[in-house]
């Protein structure tokens, strides 16, 4: 519970950042249908900051696996268990 908490914190900066809204609160279910300029270059350019904060790398395989905040934060977990 310790490192979700702490992924849903770098995820909340990350995504007000990209999306240029301080008033953003990530939720599992939240999906690009629930943020304004959540498009295709903004996507790339979250799950790039994504990368560089946790110092992991997603494959093209796991990217596509993401329809929402939840199972973003699932594949980081996943990720950081294996470092």
């Amino acid at each position: 519970m310790i490192m979700k908490n702490k992924i849903k914190e770098g995820l909340t900066k990350i995504f007000r950042d990209v999306f240029a809204d301080s008033s953003i609160e990530i939720n599992d279910e939240m999906s690009s249908r629930d943020v304004e300029n959540w498009d295709s270059l903004a996507h790339l350019l979250m799950l790039k900051q994504v990368e560089s904060e946790f110092k992991i790398t997603f494959k093209i395989r796991e990217m596509a696996t993401i329809q929402n905040v939840g199972d973003l934060i699932k594949v980081i977990e996943e990720k950081l268990e294996t470092i």
